[in-house]
């Protein structure tokens, strides 16, 4: 779940909605950016992104719940991720994408050297379509976190969307 400009009492009314849809759904309900929403909203987890809270912060307010890391194209953050316990590490934007401002792109290559170090899940975020995600699937990134192409696809309506990615 990530609402970046609702405010605290909109996203525990969302959240949950979404959390009853995805209990429903047998699908992991992870809220991004903030611990203590989470924490509020009994959800499965929480994702962390380099400004946000630490992930031994996190770990306190939320305990032992998935914790996943966003470390851009970084070896030395994913370093860091697993060393710190992270249930998964977030690498990209792999592609050009409009859903926010990418400052760092990351590589088939780097994945492939995380992947090394590591049996840690590695998600792979930023620009993933139907015409691309089948090359990070084939390097082995463990999840896809497909946000625009299905959400604001001026082609297909979202169930559409996803049913061309199988």
């Amino acid at each position: 779940m990530r609402f970046k400009k609702y405010s605290f009492e909109k996203k525990i009314f969302l959240g949950k909605k979404i959390k009853h849809l995805c209990k429903k759904n047998n699908v992991k309900f992870i809220v991004n950016d903030d611990p203590i929403l989470a924490k509020k909203l009994n959800a499965d987890g929480c994702h962390l992104g380099q400004k946000d809270t630490n992930i031994k912060e996190a770990k306190k307010i939320i305990g032992n719940k998935i914790i996943g890391i966003t470390c851009h194209n970084s070896i030395k953050l994913a370093n860091e991720a697993i060393i710190n316990k992270a249930s998964y590490i977030a690498l990209g934007a792999f592609f050009t994408t409009k859903t926010k401002r990418a400052k760092f792109r990351s590589n088939i290559k780097t994945l492939n050297k995380v992947k090394k170090i590591t049996n840690i899940p590695i998600v792979a975020i930023g620009g993933i379509t139907n015409k691309n995600y089948k090359k990070l699937i084939l390097n082995n990134a463990n999840f896809l976190a497909i946000s625009g192409y299905i959400w604001n696809n001026k082609k297909y309506k979202p169930t559409e969307a996803i049913k061309n990615l199988i």
